[in-house]
């Protein structure tokens, strides 16, 4: 008997050394892998492709040695232990999730970075060469596969089981493979999309809707000027300006959804400046390409909207430009659009005028930048969701709907959500150009109850003699609103699924419009502000979608980008 405890013992003591040591191996190995995913993020951003193959070799045989040492019998058997189980059955499938990552995904994504000559590929004289795209396209979606079913998998992992060093390490992995998931899934998009839609195959022809941010609307901002551009076999040209001067009011409005009717009313089925109301790209997008059939009789291919910001990230990578009288670089395009061009020039023909000079430099220095520059701005821009594209060929809608380039409103998974405010300027002038925000994001549970809440201070940043300002920034009280204060519809959207709990401005109750997005509940206020005012809103969604710890809190693109902040739950 004590041979056999002894016996038992030691084999015990085996065990767990042998699980130590391999455990201690693994955790190594995934340090390291994390480690080697920054630098070979790097390395692609730079375009130094022979060292990013070589940073890819590293992250696969650690993660492969990650999983060879947490996947043995020994290592499963201790995976049945109270307690503990969990957080080697957390490794292993870490281990394993980073290994098929680093297989079936990172390494044809380099393999194709490799193919490419980045400092040949892009815009080169106004005409990008399509003909790579077919080679690139396969193993992108491929790849982009592996990380939609990797980032599944990782989302599944029980971290909450966990201790709490090996909860962050999942967390952070998730991070990881989602961020890869969507930045693939942008390129396999590209591979698949760009050549019919420059033109591969017949011209085509683009309405780009440029958002004011001075004027905040769901999307970005108003609809301030528009441009038509034409592809054919990968030439882009700007065919002509418009101003939304030219784009009569409607009599009668265009088919709109019941939710935007709702919270909008007819506004953006009338007015082109409002159609970026309508917070689903896919629907807007159509409401504009109608909107300059009616005026220009001409039927378009697809529509695209930027807003100003985006203007700043393309000087980036072009440098300085001259428009007409304006020297634009990144650092001054935003202020002399969003505010010198109105405190300057008093009519808005003038300032159209100079709008169209503005975008015509903006669109060539574009077309002569360097490709690796040029690319790297428009992926910042797309990642603060400033760019929203739509094709009128369902095919192409069909990819594009499923990124985050189709601007249609989120799609929640069983096991995260998605919350958002969308914000609209009802002042009539230029007054969100002072705007200022705060968002707050908590989630949890009261009362047995999953809850998540939702927090926006808004603020009117204008100085105290903001009256004084010129009456296209103020909106000269045209709309009901004395010079100097602003006016704005702040709407918060839930989970989908859920229904609002609870709902308050500055503490306290009062009359909202409500309505359903998707299936998401939808409260919104109408806040007016002096100048150097703030105004609180906080809103409870309770049920079904609520309460998850992975929810992400997006909102209409401002000027400024701002951090959503997390809060603990406080039940109230």
């Amino acid at each position: 008997m004590v041979t056999t405890l002894l016996l038992l013992g030691l084999l015990l003591a085996v065990a767990v050394g042998w699980v130590v040591v391999r455990g201690i191996g693994a955790t190594n190995d995934l340090r390291q892998v994390a480690a080697e995913g920054a630098a070979l993020k790097t390395a692609i951003t730079d375009a130094e492709l022979t060292r990013a193959g070589n940073i890819a070799t590293r992250i696969a045989d650690h993660a492969d040695s990650a999983r060879a040492l947490t996947s043995d019998p020994v290592w499963r058997g201790f995976e049945i232990l109270p307690w503990l189980g969990a957080n080697f059955t957390a490794v292993r499938e870490v281990a394993e999730v980073a290994d098929d990552v680093a297989s079936d995904a990172l390494k044809p994504v380099v393999d194709v970075a490799a193919d490419i000559d980045l400092s040949s590929v892009g815009l080169i004289d106004g005409a990008i060469d399509l003909a790579p795209f077919a080679d690139i396209e396969p193993p992108l979606r491929a790849a982009t596969a592996s990380l939609s079913n990797a980032a599944a998998r990782a989302d599944r992992i029980d971290a909450d089981a966990t201790i709490e060093p090996l909860a962050e390490a999942i967390h952070e992995l998730r991070e990881a493979v989602t961020e890869a998931s969507t930045v693939v899934g942008a390129l396999h998009g590209a591979s698949a999309l760009l050549p019919t839609m420059l033109g591969g195959d017949a011209p085509r022809t683009y309405v780009v809707a440029m958002q004011n941010n001075a004027e905040l609307r769901s999307s970005g901002g108003i609809v301030g000027a528009l441009a038509l551009i034409r592809a054919d076999q990968g030439a882009i040209t700007l065919v002509r300006n418009a101003s939304t001067l030219g784009f009569p009011v409607r009599e009668s409005s265009l088919d709109l959804s019941a939710p935007v009717r709702a919270l909008f009313d007819e506004q953006p089925g009338r007015f082109i400046q409002n159609t970026t109301s309508v917070p689903d790209f896919t629907e807007a997008a159509p409401l504009i390409a109608e909107m300059w059939q009616s005026s220009f009789g001409e039927t378009v291919d697809g529509v695209l909207a930027v807003d100003t910001v985006v203007a700043a990230h393309l000087l980036e990578a072009t440098g300085p430009v001259t428009a007409g009288a304006l020297s634009l670089d990144s650092e001054n395009v935003v202020d002399v659009l969003l505010s010198e061009v109105y405190l300057t020039i008093p009519d808005q023909a003038t300032q159209d005028a100079v709008f169209a000079n503005a975008s015509a430099a903006l669109f060539g220095a574009a077309l002569t930048a360097p490709p690796r520059e040029l690319i790297g701005a428009l992926a910042e821009s797309a990642d603060e969701n400033r760019i929203r594209i739509w094709s009128a060929h369902p095919e192409e809608q069909e990819l594009l709907g499923a990124s985050s380039l189709g601007g249609a409103l989120p799609q929640d998974p069983p096991d995260a959500a998605t919350v958002g405010v969308l914000i609209n300027d009802i002042t009539g002038g230029k007054m969100d150009y002072y705007a200022d925000a705060d968002f707050t994001l908590a989630v949890g549970e009261c009362r047995g109850e999953p809850i998540t809440r939702v927090t926006v201070t808004w603020s009117n940043g204008a100085p105290a003699d903001a009256a004084a300002l010129p009456p296209l920034v103020t909106g000269n009280g045209w709309y009901g609103v004395p010079a100097g204060e602003t006016r704005t519809l702040i709407a918060v959207y839930g989970p989908s699924g859920s229904e609002l709990a609870a709902d308050s401005r500055d503490g306290s109750e009062e009359p909202v419009q409500s309505t359903t997005l998707d299936g998401r509940p939808v409260v919104q206020h109408t806040v007016q502000l002096a100048p150097g005012a703030d105004s609180t809103i906080t809103v409870d969604f309770r049920g079904s979608g609520a309460g998850h710890a992975l929810t992400e809190l997006r909102h209409t693109p401002l000027i400024e980008t701002f951090e959503i902040t997390p809060e603990k739950l406080v039940c109230e």
